[in-house]
């Protein structure tokens, strides 16, 4: 890799100084909605003759991650500094999360021709992971615990309402913890509720939001969800964040689980009614998730539109039960005629770095369609990526709960 030409003198104090003050990771616009993204890590250890690190591998969720068959990438050092630096061409429009790996492993992947061994390789490098610590923005723990840093081209669709988090203002949030003792499923996780507006309304919509610790503490949406409700962008609504205990019972529950959505109707929503007054409507009942959870939103609505009459699905995993299909379990039951015919209205998202599930949503959409099922779906340019899913959950909101939201969906392509 040639090192750019801006790099006078790196690795001095003043050097570091001013690519600080430009902003790191550095974006640098190109032709053809393109944009030169340089990455840099400051090495604690000094120099080459001093240091133990033998790479800097980056991860970054759908370009440089466990899932794309080409190589991992590393960063590589300007010799005789502590500057280390990599870059890559993105869309202007793309967003999402990265992480670094400093490693002192002089062992290279690039050996392990069989994917199942380079997942293994990535596996066990998650442990040294950690977010970049040159970016200024909030960072957040990934799906796969480790701390990861966000990245947003020029271009990429606003997400104003989320700024002064990741600018690190401490937000209030009016947010209250409950526990639901389930019989039916034998466990107990908690919930986290947060109610926008007069609370006194009697007919606020209720909201279901699947990886509830998640959305409540680690990606905080009550302040997001309060601003919109403040600028009349939503209703007043309760929102239910529901804990999905771990890793296990997460894949038991959510994909297509008709048990844990009978308990859902007959122990949590009456147990949310006598906590906030709610009562029951479909049409302002709302289950939303992510990859797992958007199938299990689908699943409900599809099942039970009478209980559940929206869903907001991101990067849904619609190729269940076969992992890497793209016609799922829903799709083939859509085209047999499984589901009545009742109204209900699906928000679909999912993102074109993640072809699987982007492959698989679009089946699932086109069936919905033939089914006379109005939905939407949008595509972004991301991958399987919480910042992708933040902007995508207020804007589903928007479209299925905001004014005008009784019309119906435009037309998706």
């Amino acid at each position: 890799m040639v090192i750019p030409e801006w790099f006078v003198s790196p690795g001095t104090d003043a050097w570091w100084q001013q690519q600080q003050q430009r902003g790191l990771p550095f974006i640098e616009r190109l032709e053809n909605s393109l944009c030169r993204v340089t990455f840099l890590w400051r090495d604690p250890q000094g120099t080459e003759e001093t240091s133990a690190f033998q790479h800097v591998w980056i991860n970054i969720t759908g370009i440089t991650d466990h899932h794309q068959p080409a190589p991992p990438r590393s960063l590589q050092r300007v010799p005789g500094s502590d500057v280390w630096y990599w870059q890559t061409e993105l869309s202007a429009d793309w967003r999402g999360s990265y992480c670094l790996i400093p490693d002192t492993s002089a062992e290279s992947p690039e050996r392990l021709t069989d994917l199942s061994q380079r997942k293994d390789w990535w596996r066990e490098k998650f442990a040294i992971a950690g977010h970049d610590p040159l970016n200024p923005l909030r960072p957040w723990q990934g799906g796969r615990g480790m701390s990861v840093s966000p990245l947003h081209m020029p271009e990429a669709p606003c997400q104003a309402d989320w700024a002064p988090l990741d600018q690190g203002h401490a937000l209030p949030l009016n947010i209250s913890r409950l526990q639901w003792h389930s019989q039916r499923l034998n466990n107990q996780r908690p919930l986290w509720l947060c109610e926008t507006g007069r609370t006194e309304a009697p007919d606020r919509p209720l909201v279901l939001l699947l990886d509830g610790q998640f959305w409540a503490e680690q990606m905080p949406i009550a302040a997001p969800l309060q601003s919109l409700t403040d600028r009349q962008k939503l209703p007043p609504a309760i929102y239910v964040m529901i804990d999905t205990i771990d890793r296990q019972h997460r894949s038991h529950e959510l994909p297509c689980n008709e048990d844990f959505w009978l308990a859902v109707q007959q122990e949590l929503l009456p147990l949310i009614s006598r906590q906030t007054g709610w009562q029951h409507d479909a049409a302002r009942t709302l289950v939303a998730g992510e990859s797992f959870g958007g199938l299990a939103a689908v699943y409900a609505t599809l099942n039970w539109p009478d209980v559940f009459g929206n869903a907001i699905s991101l990067s849904g995993s619609f190729w269940w039960p076969q992992r890497g299909g793209s016609r799922g379990v829903l799709t083939r039951e859509l085209d047999e005629g499984h589901f009545s015919a009742d109204p209900r209205k699906i928000y679909l998202e999912a993102g074109r770095r993640e072809p699987v599930v982007c492959q698989a949503g679009n089946e699932l959409f086109h069936a919905l369609q033939r089914r006379n099922i109005e939905a939407t779906l949008t595509e972004v340019e991301g991958g399987h990526d919480a910042l992708c899913w933040r902007g995508g959950l207020l804007s589903g909101l928007q479209a299925l709960l905001g004014p005008g939201a009784l019309s119906p969906f435009p037309a998706s392509e």
